[in-house]
């Protein structure tokens, strides 16, 4: 898929949840993206489970990815992004990893390489998670990861290991 299109810049988000009723709170996020001024959904993989990432007490995640075309600048993305977050009752208690009802993630901008105090894009984990390289490469099998390569050799490199698609 080309990374730029009519109606606009073609974005990817990664949606991931492990509290209150993980798919739920995943198909609630696709609905709230869709419905954001200056976005429109072009896919949506199928949900994945997985184990989480980090501390280990905590429940396993529903993960899954969402190609968009958008108009908004990055920074606006990320901003309505945190606002879907918080609405769904995403707590932000400083600990990398925990767990939450909520996580909402900028993984590709277009051709954009951003480093941003608040924004990095290609998100810095995107090339070693299953999580996201496997609904990622669902949607969009033919997608050049700016700075990182092919999506298909990103996913050679790295095993499904405990991901499992849901039905």
């Amino acid at each position: 898929m080309n990374q730029s299109a009519d109606d606009g810049v073609i974005a990817y988000i990664g949606l991931g949840s492990n509290l209150a009723d993980p798919s739920r709170q995943i198909k609630s996020a696709r609905i709230a993206i869709a419905q954001l001024a200056g976005v429109k959904e072009r896919a949506f993989s199928s949900l994945y489970h997985s184990p989480p990432m980090g501390p280990q007490d905590q429940p396993d995640y529903v993960n899954a990815v969402m190609c968009i075309a958008t108009d908004l600048p990055p920074i606006d993305l990320l901003r309505c992004l945190q606002r879907i977050e918080n609405e769904q009752g995403r707590v932000r208690k400083g600990e990398r990893w925990g767990a939450r009802t909520l996580d909402l993630d900028i993984l590709i901008y277009g051709e954009s390489i951003i480093e941003l105090p608040d924004l990095i894009v290609p998100h810095p984990g995107l090339t070693e998670r299953a999580f996201v390289l496997y609904p990622l490469h669902e949607i969009a099998p033919h997608l050049s990861v700016p700075g990182k390569g092919d999506i298909t050799d990103l996913l050679a490199q790295c095993p499904m290991a405990e991901l499992e698609p849901m039905d």
